[in-house]
């Protein structure tokens, strides 16, 4: 099945990740990105904390086309 978006998760500025979730049908996936990754996906400065939200928002197609081709490959991190 194919993946779709989810909802927006939260910023764990202690961990360096932001959290986020798509959807298996009726089967939620959470999934994270480091906020190093989603910087050097915009090739600028390091985003500021409240600002991750927004930068998660502009980079979200490029993110969930990611996670959903490790999901296709079960090549998806931890359980």
């Amino acid at each position: 099945m194919t993946l779709t978006s989810g909802r927006f998760i939260g910023h764990e500025q202690d961990r360096g990740i932001v959290q986020f979730s798509m959807q298996d049908g009726a089967k939620e996936i959470r999934c994270a990105i480091s906020t190093s990754a989603m910087d050097d996906l915009e090739r600028g400065p390091q985003t500021r904390p409240e600002q991750r939200e927004a930068q998660f928002t502009r980079l979200r197609d490029r993110i969930e086309a990611r996670a959903a081709s490790k999901y296709r490959a079960t090549e998806f991190e931890g359980t």
